[in-house]
Order: structure tokens, then sequence, then C-alpha cells
């Protein structure tokens, strides 16, 4: 039995729609495939509008475009977090400030934000770690104070929600992604969502290489031309195509990954309760989609030795991100506001177990003993 980290889920439509799009005649962007994608985003998320983007690293860039960041702004988000959080807005210019995040959530420390803002800062990009929400009311009082945006960083959190409400919905603006890792796909792939009005009409132009062209196409104007910065991030016809049959079996996919992470939270909960680990805590607030399962050992030396007892039993268990205040570009680029005590301390001991549609019944008992087994190992 090899057991990987993640395994991309097919349903069964994605062949189907791709060889469709070919036959419509039309592969390039925002064909059939991707505006449908658009329109079920739009209604099942009750947004503005959403545009899908090759990754979510381009809706990330989008959105520091739109938020009209320029050299020398300030961006406050959390250090833990992927490198394309404080890469969309350096590349504007601006100064990522890393907050601590909350030892409960792993989320962005709200209580720690205020501290951070200065007369430079833009905004705020709460980062919805593992599928879960961020304090969003305190995120949005706070951006509400000091007039500064709330541009959501919701790649983990496609379906989640925040107090009823979808994640990447409650900011200015959002950021999803399709990435083979994540519950539903399209190989690499992302969207903006624009909860705000007043961006809508800029979205549709920075995505098109700054030129009105989706205007020309309803008819708005006779021709496009180049009228604003922009670049090209729409993806293909071919991952709207894969993206929209995956988005059918949404529902189905959610539900079958949530079921597969209370049975590891279960699972553990004994050992949990014996000292040897911590699991993932959930706020009442928070409905999350099973984006991920992760537990909190002891130290980084436990977590070496798991990784290398887990590899041997044939299970791919990973770590997560190394902080980006402590990488070579966070020091160059960035600056830290206060203690990382909390994430540099997570880091160490974060623990990611497999977690993917087709994990079997099988699979998932023995990734269960085998962390069972280490950890009555580690206490004779």
């Amino acid at each position: 039995m090899n057991i990987p980290f993640n395994k991309p889920h097919l349903t069964d439509k994605e062949m189907g729609y791709i060889s469709n799009a070919h036959a419509l005649g039309r592969l390039s962007g925002d064909g059939f495939y991707t505006k449908k994608c658009h329109s079920w985003l739009e209604k099942r998320m009750k947004t503005k509008k959403a545009l899908l983007t090759h990754s979510c690293t381009g809706a990330l860039e989008m959105m520091a475009i739109l938020a009209n960041v320029k050299k020398g702004d300030e961006v406050i988000m959390p250090s833990f977090t992927f490198v394309s959080t404080a890469n969309a807005f350096v590349l504007r210019g601006a100064i990522p400030v890393f907050v601590d995040i909350r030892p409960d959530t792993l989320n962005l420390d709200e209580k720690l934000i205020e501290g951070a803002i200065t007369r430079k800062t833009k905004a705020i990009v709460p980062v919805h770690y593992a599928g879960v929400a961020c304090e969003m009311d305190t995120i949005k009082k706070i951006a509400r104070r000091h007039n500064l945006l709330v541009l959501e960083d919701a790649a983990q959190g496609v379906f989640s929600k925040y107090k009823g409400k979808n994640l990447g919905t409650i900011g200015e603006m959002g950021a999803y992604s399709f990435h083979e890792t994540k519950n539903v796909i399209s190989g690499e792939g992302g969207a903006i969502l624009v909860n705000d009005p007043k961006f809508v009409e800029r979205a549709e132009i920075i995505r098109e290489k700054g030129t009105n062209r989706s205007k020309f196409f309803r008819g708005q104007v006779d021709k496009y031309t180049w009228v604003d910065i922009g670049s090209s991030y729409l993806p293909g016809e071919v991952i709207g195509a894969f993206l929209m049959a995956q988005l059918e079996k949404a529902a189905e996919i959610t539900k079958k990954r949530i079921r597969i992470w209370r049975k590891y939270h279960k699972a553990f909960a004994e050992l949990e309760e014996r000292g040897f680990l911590r699991r993932p805590i959930i706020p009442e607030t928070c409905e999350h989609n099973a984006h991920m399962y992760y537990i909190l050992v002891k130290n980084l030396k436990v977590r070496t030795e798991l990784l290398e007892f887990l590899q041997k039993k044939n299970i791919l268990s990973v770590f997560h991100y190394i902080p980006l205040h402590s990488s070579p570009a966070g020091k160059k680029y960035g600056r830290k506001h206060g203690s990382m005590k909390v994430t540099n301390d997570i880091s160490d001991r974060l623990t990611r177990l497999p977690l993917f549609y087709d994990l079997t019944t099988q699979e998932i008992d023995h990734v269960i003993k085998s962390i069972h087994t280490f950890f009555e190992k580690k206490q004779k």
C-alpha cells in the first residue's frame, strides 16, 4: 500500500466537456465553459462578479492592481502563508507587513492588526488557513476605522463559510485556488471574486491585458483598445471545461472530504487527551470545507521522526510553510511587526495528513493506525 499526500480526483465529465469545448471551436479564454463557471460561482457564492484566472496567484495580483497598491504602501498579512500572498503586492512595490497568527486557528491574529497599521497601510489580507475563516467581523471593523481594503486570500476556502457567508465574499475582493491540491480542481487555475461593484469594470479590463475587450464582445463598444495596465490573467477554455465538471460535483466532493476529516478527528481524540498532539480547532462561527487535516506535535524533532516513520509505512505526510518573514525574499521585501513566536512554533510542529476524495477506508485506517503506533512506541 502506497498512500500519496494528494491524488487529483476526476468526475465522469471532464474529458467530455473538454472535447465539447474543442467542438465548439474556441479553446482560448472566456468561452462557453468559462462563462458557465463565472455564472455558477456568482450564483453559488453570492458575489457581484466572478472571473476565472490562470491561478490564484493571478487573482491575487489582480487584487493588488485593483487596490491601487503603489511603491512604499504597506499591506498587512500573516507570515504563515504561501509566497503568492506577499509576491502579488511586492510586484506593485508594496511592503508586506507580517503579523503573527492565532494559536488556535493558525489565522492572522486580529488582535495584533491595529498595532501594525501606519499611515502607509493600504490593505489587510486575511488568509483563511485550512479553509477555516479568520475573525472577519473584527477585521472588517478595523479596516473601516482606518479606511483600508480587506482582500481575502481564500485559496483554501472554497465552500467554507464565516457566520453563513462564503469566504472570499466578505472583503472588497477575494481570491480562490483550483490547483490540483484543492477541493475542486482544474490542474492550475483560480478565480477573483469582486464584491464591491466599483471594482468590476476595471477587473475585466486588467484581466484582458488592460483592454476593454469584454465590453467589445458585449457590444458596448464598436472596437476595443488599450485603456489601463493589465496582463493575460484569463485561463484557456480547457481549464474552464475541466473546472465546470468539478463544480457540478462540488457538494458531493465536499461531503466526502468532510467524512474523511471527521474520521481522522475522532481517531486522534485519545492521542490529544494524552498530550501527544493537538487536533485542528474550528470556531463555532466557521463552517469549514475539509481542505486539510493536520496535527500539531510537540516539537520539530518529533515531527521529523513522525514523517520518517510514516514514509517507512509508505504514507506521504508533509509539513507546510516556511514562514515568509524568515525567508530570504521576506527579509528583503517585507518586514515583521512584533514577535513571530506562534508562527515559528507552528511551522516547526505542523504535520499534514493525506486527504483527497479517492482516499479509501483501508488507506485512512492505515494512516490512523500508523500514527497511533508511532506515539505508542514513543511512550515506551
